[in-house]
């Protein structure tokens, strides 16, 4: 039978207060898996944590940080993995603003560079040790189609993004003889606060309603609807699990079928 329990196992998830982030460690909790979640904002942490599931004696607790403060971030996983071995990392945080690749300023690409993919080594540097001793491992990144195929007005979170996929891919061959699996999830449009706020800026752009970006974005999938955070999370609680044992340095899009390569 396929084993997807996550009993017994602990899983830290970042930027996990909304969106993606918080219905992958409601799916993780289900599974089986002692939560712990990283965000800014204590209150929406303490609103979260109140979501997951118990019924298991699953033990969830969070961690505030800003992932713009590099410090803040290490800080909390250093106390996290002095406090228990960390079995599955699921690295999330809400990507760079809109806008083309030649308006964009230097400080920029600085500051994703340090939020995404320093943020990420960082976390994984931290809990590779625990991960390596308890012989299992689970290193998920949240990034995008964009790792694929570049989308439009989208300069710094294409270049961004390419990054981590790169870093995640080179990690993957080094840590994999551990059994300690490193992959990545690209969601496609995910109906979550992050894209309404995009199709509202790209409508103020246009000077056009909502619902005209809304059903652009729409007629671009081959399923003709957005995707749920519930099924992102579906991937990412399956790429947790035993059951992928023997998926490693690879990127999953998810996306209805909207990218564009086989």
């Amino acid at each position: 039978f396929m084993n997807i329990s996550l009993s017994e196992k602990n899983a830290v998830i970042c930027g996990s207060t909304q969106g993606i982030g918080l219905a992958v460690a409601e799916e993780l909790a289900l599974l089986g898996a002692n939560c712990t979640l990283i965000a800014r904002n204590d209150e929406a942490l303490k609103s979260a944590i109140h979501q997951l599931d118990t019924s298991l004696r699953q033990k969830h607790t969070y961690f505030v940080a800003d992932f713009f403060n590099t410090a803040e971030v290490k800080k909390a996983i250093n106390a996290i993995t002095t406090a228990i071995p960390v079995h599955i990392l699921i690295n999330n945080t809400g990507g760079p603003k809109a806008g083309p690749i030649v308006s964009a300023d230097e400080s920029e690409f600085e500051n994703a560079f340090q939020q995404h993919l320093i943020n990420n080594h960082n976390l994984a540097k931290a809990v590779l040790p625990g991960m390596k001793t308890a012989g299992y491992g689970r290193i998920i990144n949240i990034i995008s189609t964009t790792v694929r195929i570049p989308l439009h007005n989208l300069g710094v979170s294409n270049t961004i993004r390419a990054a981590v996929a790169s870093w995640a891919k080179t990690l993957s061959n080094e840590v994999g003889q551990f059994n300690i699996t490193v992959n990545n999830l690209l969601p496609g449009l995910t109906d979550t606060q992050r894209l309404r706020s995009l199709i509202s800026a790209l409508a103020k752009d246009r000077d056009v309603e909502d619902v005209v970006i809304e059903k652009e974005m729409i007629n671009s999938i081959p399923m003709k609807r957005f995707g749920s955070a519930e099924e992102i999370a579906n991937m990412v609680a399956f790429l947790a699990s035993p059951a992928a044992s023997y998926i490693n340095g690879i990127s999953i899009p998810v996306d209805g079928g909207r990218t564009g390569t086989i």
